[in-house]
């Protein structure tokens, strides 16, 4: 058994629940008044084309830098890893700044080249395009609340898996009907949140192997949905849309439903793939 925050997840679960190494809980918040088509095609890699080709500068070819809060545990930093090669500018965000740092530095140990830099989530926030939160479910609206006015009109990408320990292989979604939905409620219609990645096994992505698991997307601008798809094949991974936000409660809950093929049967890292007819 490992902890996972304040949660207590079994080891052999959290790959797929990407809450592996993952303790970023939030100080106790502070009350502040002002803050009271379908799939796209393409191919899995080991690592994008884009990533491995990328300049081994500062300067990336992208544009848009991409703040992971939270991102100290192996889902934030192997998706820190994959975007910084794929050429996008990635800052890891820790509630302390020796979290983030450590974490740097470990990403460093695996990819050289990596251009990512480390900062608080406070510092992460306000210098990012697109934010990323990769927190246990736990700690969503507290670390969500600390970065609440540095938000407004960017594209939020939610991970959240509502797993509760010790029935992470039992679905059990919050009263809002999702984390995601949760997310888009406490920010509100200035926020675009966009549900993704909750079936993808964090270990895999920390790996420079092809990973065997699209990924559903959900939210309710199309646009933002486009954009999240572009992160997703940049990772390494086809991304589809799902609909509106209230859909990710579909991709949420699949992660305790691959947790039990997981322990039920010879495979391991279980993902999704859609298939059909052209």
């Amino acid at each position: 058994m490992s902890a996972v925050g304040n949660l207590t997840v079994p080891a052999r679960d959290q790959a797929l629940s990407g809450q592996s190494g993952n303790n970023d809980a939030p100080a106790p918040a502070r009350t502040d008044s002002r803050t009271g088509r379908h799939g796209d095609a393409g191919t899995s890699a080991a690592m994008p084309t884009a990533a491995r080709d990328s300049p081994t500068g500062t300067e990336s070819p992208h544009r848009e830098t991409i703040a992971i809060l939270g991102g100290t545990g192996d889902l934030g930093t192997g998706l820190a890893g994959r975007w910084s090669r794929a050429g996008y500018r990635v800052v890891i965000g820790s509630r302390t700044r020796d979290k983030a740092e450590a974490a740097l530095a470990a990403l460093r140990a695996r990819h050289l080249e990596t251009t990512a830099r480390a900062a608080t989530n406070a510092e992460a926030a306000p210098a990012a395009d697109i934010v990323v939160l990769t927190v246990p479910a736990a700690h969503q609206i507290a670390t969500l609340a600390g970065v609440r006015a540095s938000l407004a009109g960017k594209i939020v990408i939610d991970v959240t898996v509502p797993l509760v320990p010790p029935k992470v292989g039992t679905v059990q979604l919050p009263a809002e009907g999702s984390a995601g939905k949760r997310a888009q409620e406490f920010l509100g219609d200035g926020v675009m949140v966009v549900s993704a990645f909750q079936n993808v096994a964090a270990h895999l992505l920390q790996q420079d192997v092809a990973i065997e698991c699209d990924v559903l997307v959900a939210g309710n601008k199309k646009a933002a949905r486009d954009k999240v798809i572009e992160l997703v094949r940049a990772a390494g991974m086809t991304g589809w849309h799902a609909g509106p936000i209230d859909n990710a409660a579909a991709a949420e809950a699949l992660t305790s439903v691959l947790i039990q093929i997981n322990r039920r049967h010879p495979i391991s890292h279980a993902g999704i793939k859609l298939v059909g007819q052209g």
